[in-house]
């Protein structure tokens, strides 16, 4: 079995046949992200196909490979902007960027040469696409981002909070701070958990919420949709939301997993009933949910103080990870800075 690439395409050869089979890249992508089930959920060609699709954008991945292996891979979400060919991060995803397959038992120098070449392959490749602006978060796993640095590419260090084993629920418990284990251990009869909110009510839900604070929601109710549908078509995704007797929605949270990691995509609060505690019970249902079906579970991280120190008291460690960015265009700069 191997690969001829071209430019645009690949094509497949091998197997138990000899005709040979015309793939694209994101047909090819799919394929390794079948057999490296260990590549993040958000970098997934699944996942790129929903986030990306629904809203009229496309995706696209760069490979490098060594002795015919694929030893890096760069998927990417453009769009054009005002004329431009812009790469950005796509909605509701929390980073992309670049993932490398590391070989086995590899020496610390060597493997910070293996690391240049493989980032250097790919900024190559990356530029010969004529972009006008380049801008992705990369996963907390990769630090290092200086041979982007070398290349021209700036970089803003960005801070997401995760737990750690999770199956170990006491130890988690534990951790958290007094305030958040008294909401917790607070007798509550009138709350109770529903799973079986649909993704209109959970859209409308966080839009009114939003709304009752002068705040517009970012995403559209069409990309949500199909987030919502895909997850739970594979069983990696669910909605949870905790009402009292009356029927009242108090907090709800949307959130995906893999065999990774747990990911808390998107929360809501009723802000007449925002002093409750009824977040902090809902993060809890959640990590207890998903103590047997992944090992992390990641608050996906805020740069809001008062968000990030809310994460901070669930005894989650703060883990930094990159935007790198790199413009191409003055004049692209300039209409981004007059559209502001």
């Amino acid at each position: 079995m191997f690969f001829l690439i071209d430019k645009e395409n690949c094509y497949f050869c091998g197997g138990f046949s000899d005709n040979k089979n015309r793939m694209t890249n994101k047909q090819r992508y799919e394929i390794f992200c079948d057999q490296h089930p260990e590549i993040p959920l958000f970098m997934q060609a699944w996942w790129l196909d929903v986030v990306c699709l629904p809203e009229g954008k496309e995706w696209d991945v760069l490979f490098v490979e060594e002795n015919g292996n694929i030893i890096a891979v760069m998927p990417y979400h453009f769009l054009k902007k005002w004329g431009f060919t812009v790469v950005r991060q796509p909605m509701k995803t929390q980073y992309t960027g670049l993932w490398i397959n590391y070989p086995l038992e590899l020496k610390l120098h060597k493997r910070y040469s293996f690391e240049k070449r493989v980032m250097d392959n790919l900024i190559d490749q990356l530029e010969a696409l004529n972009l006008s602006h380049y801008t992705q978060n990369f996963h907390y796993s990769f630090t290092n981002w200086q041979p982007f640095y070398w290349r021209g590419f700036q970089q803003t260090t960005r801070y997401t909070y995760i737990l750690k084993n999770i199956a170990d629920l006491d130890a988690v418990f534990e951790n958290f701070s007094y305030a958040k284990q008294k909401h917790i251990k607070k007798e509550n009869d009138d709350l109770q958990l529903d799973s079986t909110l649909s993704a209109d009510e959970f859209y409308n839900f966080h839009k009114e919420c939003l709304k009752q604070k002068n705040a517009e929601i970012e995403y559209s109710q069409k990309l949500f949709t199909s987030i919502y549908d895909k997850v739970v078509e594979r069983k990696q995704g669910i909605i949870f939301a905790l009402r009292d007797k009356n029927k009242n929605i108090h907090s709800t949270l949307f959130f995906v997993w893999d065999s990774n990691s747990a990911y808390a995509m998107t929360s809501a609060i009723n802000p007449c009933f925002k002093s409750g505690g009824a977040s902090t019970k809902m993060f809890w249902e959640a990590i207890k949910f998903v103590s047997k079906k992944t090992k992390i579970f990641d608050f996906e991280g805020s740069m809001i103080e008062g968000v990030a120190q809310s994460f901070q008291q669930f005894g989650a460690e703060q883990m930094p990870y990159f935007a790198i960015s790199k413009s191409y265009s003055r004049t692209f700069d300039l209409m981004k800075k007059l559209r502001r």
